[in-house]
């Protein structure tokens, strides 16, 4: 199965957390690929997509993340058989746009018919759960279908 990392980050903290989860899923063709060098011309319903992405300002995409997603929604590219799923990170001190960037990510994907696939992921920065820690847990989680990908 192909696998194929998008992260988004204003920091750096979600391309690592990126990485983390191609580890993780290194049984599998993982590639790993900052948004902004990603174009959505090159989304394929034969992979399964893994979004990774913070939470920025007022619970924001980060600046990472936005060329994408404003392409996404011009493009407006019709994404049924895409599957994919997502790991947010944000922090809880800021009420309701905790970890709204991840949300706002999956939205946008199943606005254009993309099922998203297991938990969707939510990193705390208030806790004390290292991010990369949460991140292997994550993707060690995935569901096993023959739809997203088979995790051992």
């Amino acid at each position: 199965m192909r696998v194929v990392v998008l992260f988004g980050s204003e920091m750096g903290t979600a391309e690592a957390a990126a990485q983390c989860v191609a580890d993780e899923l290194s049984a599998h063709d993982v590639s790993v690929y900052d948004m902004t060098d990603f174009d959505i011309d090159d989304l394929d319903t034969d992979a399964f997509h893994i979004i990774v992405c913070s939470t920025y300002g007022d619970g924001e995409l980060p600046s990472g993340a936005e060329p994408f997603f404003d392409a996404l929604e011009a493009g407006k590219p019709d994404l049924t058989g895409l599957t994919f799923a997502v790991f947010g990170l944000g922090d809880s001190v800021y009420g309701d746009t905790f970890n709204r960037g991840g949300e706002i990510a999956a939205e946008l994907l199943m606005a254009r018919g993309a099922t998203q696939i297991g938990e969707h992921g939510r990193h705390d920065a208030s806790t004390g759960i290292r991010v990369k820690d949460m991140a292997r847990d994550w993707a060690r989680a995935l569901p096993s279908t023959s739809d997203a990908v088979s995790v051992s």
